[in-house]
């Protein structure tokens, strides 16, 4: 039977001894056999592992399965107890742990070396297998505290080559003092040719996975903020719309010699331009979508009257709201939480929206607040039938509708929700204690350290608002 021609080693191994230095006496390298016997059997297992070893690489199915696969069928494939890759840096700059399956797995990403630095440098820098006996008492080797570890003695480091440069080195490591044969450099020499291109491969398809899931997330981004912003136009403008309506009442009975109180007229015209100054804001979040920042970007958390906002809301609201009563208890109290105000009450002004847009017509709206475990807590509820308690949690995803509330475009409660989470804050839906259901605003609240706190307290707000 006709012997099996000698597989030639890869470009990068042929011609080429392991790294010259070492401890002294010895290179890490085991004396070559003299007339040793080719070894037919040994050079088939090897091939037969090689072609086994690229269909498994060729079918993984991401990233870490793919670093898995490598780190844990070479460990095999060399009967060693430690198999590490390291990946050069796109700018050149080190070499980066990307795999490894018997050293700490955490500092997957975390380790990193020099070019030349440690055993697995050297073979990145001079592009040729490095080995070393006992590492120990090796002084090409650099320890990384935390983890390295003390009982892992033999070492070969093997570059990855792909396109005439070196892309990263593969490690093994032996728990025994151990001389590798030059069998088994050339054999781990051959198998970082083959991972050479398979990884550069694996890594390219990586980033551009991780590019892409940047893109949409910073697209799904933008087009969530572009929807919730234009539906909280639509209450600035139904304020404004309003105001215009009281106007032009004003304006008719004027022609008849019964107008309004100038003063009231006047009033009437400030809070028209003051929504027309929400709309700019709104405006500029638009902008803010469209460089990628996001639906809580610019987000405030500090302190402010949250008793006072709400007397400012309803304030503005009052067009909206004059067909519906209003109920609030009690007089004038500071009820200081932490936030931000602006995005409060854009939240507060659509819950109040959705009051009167579900309210029975002439049924009225109620509005509450309390201080209660280190939160100050609003809450606004109709004389409707309000929301069936299985859809509690669902009307706050994004483009829900239920039954009960059809109207709209699903998108503001999931817009409160978002905002409120992301200031520190919350909003949900409780019972009202009439058979209906409420909606709870609460923010953190800022509390006073220098006094013992007692237990509920009740928060109070005036009718008239701050200068009540």
């Amino acid at each position: 039977m006709k012997e099996p021609a000698r597989r030639p080693a890869p470009a990068s191994a042929r011609g080429q001894a392991l790294e010259p230095e070492g401890p002294p006496g010895s290179t890490g390298l085991s004396g070559p056999k003299v007339d040793a016997p080719f070894d037919a059997v040994r050079k088939l297992r090897e091939l037969e592992f090689l072609h086994e070893f690229a269909k498994l690489l060729t079918t993984a199915r991401n990233w870490d399965e793919l670093m898995g696969t490598i780190v844990d069928r070479t460990t095999t494939a060399l009967d060693v107890e430690v198999c590490s890759v390291y990946l050069k840096e796109r700018d050149e700059s080190c070499l980066r742990l990307a795999a490894t399956n018997g050293l700490d797995r955490d500092q997957i990403g975390r380790v990193t070396l020099g070019l030349g630095e440690g055993l697995t440098g050297r073979a990145a820098l001079i592009g040729r297998p490095v080995a070393s006996p006992d590492v120990r008492v090796d002084p090409r080797f650099k320890w990384v505290p935390g983890f390295d570890q003390s009982q892992f003695v033999s070492m070969l480091s093997v570059p990855l080559p792909w396109n005439d440069t070196v892309i990263g080195v593969i490690n093994v490591q032996a728990i025994e003092t151990r001389l590798f044969s030059p069998e088994e450099v050339e054999f781990l020499v051959t198998i970082g040719a083959l991972l050479g291109g398979i990884v550069e491969k694996g890594r390219l398809q990586a980033e551009a996975e991780e590019q892409l899931e940047t893109l949409t997330a910073l697209d799904g981004a933008r087009a969530e903020l572009l929807a919730v912003v234009t539906h909280e136009l639509r209450t600035p403008l139904a304020v404004v719309r309003a105001y215009l309506d009281l106007l032009a009442d004003a304006a008719d009975a004027a022609g008849s010699g019964a107008g309004p109180d100038p003063k009231l007229v006047e009033e009437w015209r400030s809070q028209a331009t003051g929504q027309v100054t929400r709309l700019d804001r709104l405006v500029d979040s638009i902008l803010a979508s469209v460089r990628g920042e996001g639906l809580a970007a610019g987000l405030a958390r500090v302190p402010f009257d949250v008793a006072r906002a709400v007397n400012d809301t309803i304030g503005e609201m009052t067009p909206l709201l004059r067909e519906h009563p209003l109920r609030r208890d009690g007089t004038w109290e500071e009820l200081v939480g932490v936030g931000d105000e602006g995005r409060f009450r854009q939240v507060l002004e659509h819950l109040l929206e959705n009051e009167v847009k579900y309210s029975p017509e002439g049924g009225s709206v109620s509005v509450g607040a309390s201080r209660l475990d280190g939160e100050v807590q609003i809450y606004v509820t109709d004389d409707g039938a309000g929301i069936p308690e299985a859809e509690w949690e669902s009307v706050f995803d994004a483009y829900v509708r239920t039954a009960t509330r059809p109207r709209g475009s699903g998108i503001g409660l999931y817009a409160a929700r978002r905002l409120m989470n992301a200031m520190g804050g919350r909003v949900w839906l409780e019972s009202n204690g009439y058979g209906g259901s409420r909606f709870m605003v609460a923010v953190p609240e800022m509390r006073d350290t220098s006094e013992d706190g007692g237990g509920p307290e009740a928060g109070v707000m005036s009718e008239a608002g701050s200068d009540g």
